[in-house]
C-alpha cells in the first residue's frame, strides 16, 4: 500500500536545529528510503511563500500565505510503498523532521480499485 508522509515543521524548533548535522541525518534517511526500494519525496518552499484560494458562494478568495495559521506548516512529503501502517509509521519515525514538529502518515487512495 501507498502511503504519504507529510512533514510539519515547526519553523521556531526547526531554527534551532544545526544545520550540517539536520542535513547528515536527512542525507542518512533519504539513503535508507532510495535503498528500501525507490521511494519519492519533495521539499516545499518555506509557508511563507504559499498562497492559499477558497472559492465560498461563486467568491473566490485569494489568501497570501499557508492555507491554516498553525504553527506547524507543511514542509515536504515523502510517498512510501509498505506493506502496514505500522511499517510506514516505523518509516515516519525515523525522519529527521519528527524531531520538528509532526510527520503526518496519511493512506493513498487507489483509484483504480
Amino acid at each position: 500500500m501507498n502511503y504519504m508522509m507529510l512533514i510539519h515543521h515547526d519553523d521556531a524548533a526547526l531554527a534551532k536545529a544545526n544545520p550540517k548535522e539536520l542535513w547528515a541525518d536527512y542525507a542518512a534517511f533519504n539513503e535508507a528510503l532510495a535503498k528500501a526500494g525507490g521511494r519519492s519525496g519533495a521539499r516545499l518552499q518555506p509557508a511563507s511563500s504559499a498562497t492559499s484560494v477558497r472559492v465560498r458562494d461563486g467568491k473566490t478568495e485569494i489568501i497570501d500565505g499557508p492555507y491554516a495559521d498553525t504553527k506547524e506548516k507543511l514542509a515536504g512529503y515523502f510517498v512510501i510503498e509498505v506493506d502496514s501502517v505500522e511499517e510506514a509509521v516505523a518509516w515516519a519515525q525515523r525522519c529527521p523532521s519528527a524531531r520538528y514538529g509532526a510527520v503526518e502518515v496519511r493512506p493513498i487512495m487507489d483509484l483504480n480499485q
